[in-house]
């Protein structure tokens, strides 16, 4: 599965990257975004990809569904996805946030980095 791109994505940062009222029901804002990621997988991507989609606080629990795969982060997320990207040396990875801190860590564990507008118009 090393050829295939892994794609990280911050459900909290990008949730919270349009302001759509996603803080009345957290946990809608993440299916919502899993079954848009579902649909539409990341545009502009070619091949093959397994994405993987980081909930935490009040979205922890969401499901996977095909095609996504949803995981509850026991503590921080942020941790958590660095976690995910440590985990998976050789192969080529896509972190989708805006969080500076985050792509700074990612980034230096040798993940390529996208904004939000990557899988959210």
């Amino acid at each position: 599965m090393s050829d295939v791109l892994l794609v990280v994505v911050d459900a909290a940062n990008v949730v919270g990257s349009v302001p759509d009222g996603w803080w009345r029901d957290r946990r809608g804002a993440a299916e919502r975004l899993r079954d848009r990621l579902a649909a539409d997988g990341v545009p502009g991507r070619d091949g093959p990809v397994e994405i993987v989609l980081v909930v935490e606080g009040a979205a922890r629990g969401v499901s996977s569904v095909p095609g996504v795969r949803v995981v509850s982060a026991p503590g921080s997320g942020d941790d958590h996805m660095v976690d995910l990207v440590a985990g998976a040396a050789g192969r080529r990875v896509l972190v989708v946030t805006a969080d500076r801190e985050l792509r700074r860590r990612v980034g230096e564990l040798g993940a390529e980095v996208a904004g939000p507008r990557t899988v959210r118009p």
